[in-house]
């Protein structure tokens, strides 16, 4: 059976927008245009946005191990509702994605529970220390998408250089969670103004840009393809702006809430606004938004990262770092950034499709005859006030109330429809 979206504004290639309709077959795009087959299912989604399914690159599905925070059935269940078609799991789960046994386990779960597609990271070394190397060749073989120690900076140069140097032998990427544990100082907000009015130990910036500095020679060095995690400081900026006009391998990523806010939303010890890396200075933000409209930072993902409520309802010394991102990032940074002439729709679309796919090497990421029909339906001119209940399991979003625009109505995974809004509940897949 085919399947026609019928008459909807769709997201072209060239980054252009043509009213028109979208044949998919056999989980395929079949074609784009105005001739449909008589022997298909209709849907009508005239002046609906029509995008290529959303890509994030960098999740916490918290399976296995922490399955009170999230499921990979949750997780993906969020995905889906927030247009995301392919979202990419880190390892610091338990036990840790170290070896292809658990990399094996984790992707059975995902076959039977998820409802858009899951990759899975490996870590790079053994339980997330900066000791032991993982068996890279095995992890590649059992399906890893790319290495990363993602919560934890590696901490000697020697561990990240050898790494990098076997995942280069691989054509992989390594995916660098940049902070040195010597300059943590046990924060828990930026060091700044923020952390001096609330009287709790702050994280410096150069926490993090030092190791990506180190970490740019290591990969001009070893001729590895690294990626940079949620970039927070415009020393950041300068630092990869500076390693891509030497021509070295380095891409970036930089989150929502990293773009939307700074320290200056926190007026509380409120642990919605507690991330790792923290919202830093309204310097940085603005640096994160032109390195992004200048190329310098490739992609947005969000950084899904849930917590039990009972975890976030502590003080904010003690509670976990980490927000919820999949179900909304579409709808916030399209009224806070399209809307407010910041960027255009093209340039968020390409942000959050095409980019990360042809960084990574990923199918999807455009609209196009023989690609998947990974697809999000898109209604611009909807409005919600965001607000419980989520799909995810958790709900620690300092988002909560904002006023948005551009609702998601509907996602399809290879051609299958996963979400739709309409009927208040995912698709059972």
């Amino acid at each position: 059976m085919k399947t026609v979206l019928v008459n909807g504004m769709v997201f072209m290639p060239d980054g252009e927008f043509m009213q028109t309709n979208v044949v998919i077959a056999d989980g395929k795009i079949l074609s784009i245009g105005n001739d449909v087959p008589a022997d298909a299912e209709f849907i009508d989604v005239s002046g609906k946005l029509v995008a290529p399914g959303f890509i994030d690159v960098h999740v916490h599905l918290r399976e296995p191990g922490f399955t009170h925070k999230e499921t990979i059935a949750s997780g993906s269940m969020a995905a889906a509702s927030g247009g995301f078609t392919q979202i990419c799991a880190m390892p610091n789960t338990k036990p840790v994605i170290d070896n292809a046994a658990v990399l094996t386990d984790f992707y059975a779960t995902v076959k039977r529970d998820a409802v858009v597609k899951v990759h899975g990271y490996a870590a790079i070394t053994d339980s997330l220390t900066s000791e032991e190397l993982v068996d890279f060749a095995a992890l590649k073989a059992a399906g890893a998408f790319a290495f990363t120690n993602d919560g934890v900076g590696v901490q000697t140069a020697d561990v990240m250089y050898r790494a990098m140097q076997q995942a280069a032998s691989l054509d992989m990427a390594v995916v660098a969670h940049c902070e040195d544990n010597s300059l943590i100082y046990g924060g828990a907000v930026h060091q700044g103004e923020v952390s001096e009015r609330l009287g709790v130990n702050g994280i410096p910036s150069i926490c993090e840009s030092v190791q990506i500095a180190r970490d740019v020679l290591l990969a001009e060095a070893a001729d590895c393809h690294y990626h940079v995690c949620h970039v927070s400081t415009k020393e950041s900026v300068r630092v990869i702006r500076d390693a891509k006009r030497a021509g070295i391998r380095v891409s970036a990523e930089v989150t929502p809430h990293h773009l939307l806010l700074s320290e200056d939303e926190v007026v509380a010890a409120d642990t919605h606004f507690k991330m790792n890396p923290p919202l830093r200075s309204r310097a940085d933000q603005i640096a994160l938004i032109e390195g992004l409209l200048d190329g310098t930072i490739d992609c947005i993902a969000t950084d899904h990262a849930p917590h039990h409520r009972d975890e976030k309802v502590q003080p904010i010394t003690k509670a976990p770092f980490g927000i919820i991102g999949l179900e909304h990032t579409f709808s916030l940074l399209y009224s806070e950034l399209v809307g407010n002439g910041i960027c255009s729709l093209e340039q968020l679309l390409d942000w959050l499709s095409y980019k990360p796919a042809a960084l990574f090497g990923m199918s999807g990421g455009k609209l196009a005859p023989g690609q998947p029909a990974d697809i999000a339906v898109i209604d611009l001119d909807a409005t919600e006030t965001i607000a419980e209940p989520f799909y995810s399991l958790s709900a620690n979003s300092p988002f909560i109330g904002w006023e948005t625009q551009g609702l998601v109505e509907q996602t399809f995974v290879d051609g299958k429809k996963v979400f739709d809004r309409k009927s208040g509940v995912g698709i059972e897949h």
